[in-house]
């Protein structure tokens, strides 16, 4: 069986910081990845939600992967977002990657056309039969609308090892744990809600994939350091220091919420492409106090 224990810990979704005019600010960006990397995250993810991967075109997707696999040298893990509602397109972007510096792709379940388990199932294994690289599968059914269920999921992490790890974001506790009780043993379990992600670990889980770890990569990823040892008493310590903070950033949704903190630490502008759009002043006002509240 494969070894994906380089994937546990804490993973940053990151953003894509745009300039004024709407064009990616690549010096902000660097600056982000040096932020993360020094404060000791263990993986980089780009062109995920958080990193506005639909509203950027083929060309730029490609840029900002390269520039990020450039950037990291080797020094983290990099995982880049590849998913959609179209299977056949989305194994043409999984064989047309270029896998240099890249060390896994997540990719999310299809969206709006809302598959079956059945279809989910199926999916999956023709991304993994055409894929060169690990797979992270997502299950994020506030997004997709649909949820992968505890036991497609152990079925695809039973039928082939090519399938690393699911980030988890229903939220459901209950749900992580079948999925804990039923893997096996090569199959991580990440958490993808940031409020929950030392909930999850506490049964077992075995890591993060994070919004949060863009504006605070230190504290979020020595409390899940703290966490997977075992040392509760820091990693509740560390939680609880941070946990007033995800209101304001998910509030106006994400990422709304971690570009206006990032803005705050002067790593980034406050920009966004449409149809998302800045969060709203009295909330960022609030943010900005409750960043000021923890240090």
């Amino acid at each position: 069986m494969p070894d994906y224990s380089q994937f546990k810990g804490t993973g940053v979704a990151l953003i894509t910081p745009f300039d004024s005019k709407g064009q990616i600010d690549f010096a902000a960006l660097e600056r982000l990845i040096e932020h993360c990397i020094r404060g000791g995250v263990e993986s980089l993810i780009t062109m995920g939600t958080t990193g506005e991967s639909v509203t950027l075109s083929h060309d730029e997707k490609n840029q900002v992967v390269r520039f990020t696999t450039d950037c990291a040298a080797g020094r983290a893990k990099v995982i880049v977002g590849i998913g959609g509602n179209h299977t056949a397109e989305v194994m043409r972007e999984i064989k047309s990657l270029d896998t240099r510096g890249i060390d896994a792709i997540l990719s999310s379940s299809p969206a709006y056309n809302k598959p079956s388990q059945e279809g989910i199932y199926q999916h999956y294994m023709a991304l993994a039969s055409v894929s060169p690289l690990p797979i992270i599968i997502y299950n994020v059914p506030g997004r997709t609308s649909s949820n992968i269920t505890a036991s497609t999921t152990l079925r695809l992490a039973h039928a082939s090892d090519k399938f690393a790890a699911i980030k988890e974001a229903s939220g459901d506790l209950a749900q992580a744990t079948e999925i804990l009780c039923g893997r096996p043993s090569h199959f991580l379990v990440l958490s993808g809600d940031d409020p929950l992600a030392l909930a999850l670990a506490g049964i077992g889980g075995d890591g993060v994939i994070s919004v949060i770890a863009n504006s605070h990569p230190a504290e979020f990823s020595e409390m899940m350091r703290a966490a997977l040892k075992g040392d509760f008493p820091k990693a509740r310590q560390l939680n609880n220091k941070l946990f007033p903070l995800h209101k304001w950033l998910y509030v106006d949704g994400n990422p709304a919420g971690i570009k206006a903190a990032c803005s705050l630490l002067g790593i980034c502008s406050n920009e966004l492409r449409l149809p998302l759009v800045p969060m709203q002043d009295k909330n960022f006002q609030e943010l900005k106090k409750t960043m000021e509240s923890i240090g």
